[in-house]
C-alpha cells in the first residue's frame, strides 16, 4: 500500500512539474494555461484574390505606424459615424471624423498612430455623424487641404467646424467631379459630388483611390441617386454608403463595383437598424467579405508594395 502511495506521489509530482513548464512557456501572468495572446490582439486575415493585402481588426490596430512603404487604411471604430484614415509614404488623408462626442477619440487614435499632419481633410457632407469631430482635429493637427461640398448647414456642429477653420486661417475647397490628388503614390479622384442637391446625403464627396492596381471607393452617405448618376469601375475595397442603410448599395451599383471587401462603419445596436439585412444580403450575393466596426472594432487594411 505504501509502495502505491509513493508511486502516486511521484506521478503527481511529475504532472505538477509538467504543468508548471507549460505555464512558463504558454501561460499568462495570472497563471492561466495556453493563453498565447492577449484578448485585444488584432485578428489577422487575408482575402482571396488580394494577396498583397492583409486585414487586421481589433483595438491593437491602433499603434505607432512603422516607417515602411505600405499603404494603410484605418476604418476607425467611432460608433454611429464615419472616420477613415489613409496613410501612405508619409502622407495622410482623413475622411470624416464621426460625431461631436467622438472628436476626442479620433484625435487620440491619430496621436497614438503618430500622426502630426493631415494632408487632406475630407468632410464628405455636413452631417454631424461625419464632421462632428472636425473641430477637434483641426485644432490639434497641422492641416493641409480641406475638401467639403458647397452645402451649408445651420447646425451648431457646422458652425463649430467653420469657427475652427477660421481660427487657424484655413480655407475650404469644394472639389468637382474629376478633381485629382495624391496620397504618396496613391492616386485619388473625385467621382461624385452634387453641391446643389436638396438631400444633404447626395452632396457626399465620393473618392476613388488607386494604388498598385488596387482600387478603393469611399462613398460617404451617397444614396441610390448618386449611385445611378454615373457608371462605376470595379473596385477591390468599398466603404459602404450610409452605414449600410437601405438607401444605398443597390444591386445595380454592386453589379458594377463588385468589391471583394466591404467596410461598414456603424454603431453597435444603433437605433437606425444599420446595416440592413437587405444590404448585407446584396453584399453577400456578390461574394464581398464584410467587415463592420460594430463587430470587428477598428479595421486596418495594409497593402504591401
Amino acid at each position: 500500500m505504501k509502495k502505491n502511495n509513493a508511486r502516486g506521489s511521484l506521478i503527481g509530482s511529475i504532472i505538477v512539474i509538467v504543468m508548471l513548464l507549460i505555464a512558463a512557456v504558454f501561460g499568462s501572468d495570472d497563471g492561466s494555461f495556453f493563453t498565447s495572446q492577449a484578448s485585444n490582439d488584432p485578428t489577422i486575415e487575408q482575402v482571396e484574390g488580394l494577396e498583397n493585402i492583409t486585414i487586421y481588426t481589433g483595438s491593437d490596430c491602433i499603434s505607432q505606424i512603422p516607417n515602411d512603404n505600405s499603404l494603410r487604411l484605418y476604418c476607425l471604430d467611432v460608433g454611429q459615424g464615419d472616420s477613415i484614415l489613409i496613410v501612405n509614404q508619409g502622407k495622410t488623408m482623413l475622411i470624416d471624423a464621426s460625431i461631436n462626442e467622438m472628436g476626442s477619440t479620433v484625435v487620440k487614435y491619430l496621436k497614438d498612430l503618430g500622426i502630426t499632419k493631415i494632408d487632406y481633410l475630407v468632410g464628405t457632407h455636413p452631417h454631424e455623424d461625419h464632421i462632428g469631430g472636425f473641430d477637434n482635429v483641426i485644432r490639434e493637427f497641422d492641416i493641409g487641404t480641406i475638401y467639403m461640398p458647397k452645402k451649408a448647414s445651420n447646425t451648431k456642429t457646422f458652425e463649430e467646424v467653420l469657427d475652427a477653420i477660421k481660427a487657424k486661417n484655413l480655407k475650404v475647397t469644394a472639389p468637382t467631379i474629376g478633381t485629382k490628388f495624391s496620397i504618396g503614390d496613391a492616386n485619388c479622384e473625385v467621382m461624385a459630388i452634387q453641391n446643389d442637391a436638396e438631400d444633404t446625403n447626395e452632396t457626399s464627396i465620393v473618392i476613388q483611390m488607386e494604388c498598385n492596381n488596387t482600387k478603393y471607393l469611399f462613398t460617404g452617405d451617397a444614396n441610390y441617386n448618386v449611385e445611378n448618376s454615373r457608371a462605376w469601375e470595379e473596385v477591390d475595397v468599398l466603404k459602404v454608403g450610409h452605414h449600410g442603410s437601405r438607401t444605398s448599395t443597390t444591386k445595380k451599383f454592386l453589379d458594377q463595383v463588385k468589391p471583394k471587401i466591404a467596410l461598414i462603419s456603424v454603431g453597435k445596436d444603433n437605433s437606425y437598424g444599420h446595416p440592413t439585412e437587405d444590404t448585407l444580403k446584396r453584399l453577400n450575393n456578390i461574394g464581398s467579405k464584410i467587415y463592420r466596426t460594430d463587430e470587428n472594432g477598428t479595421i486596418l487594411i495594409v497593402e504591401k508594395k
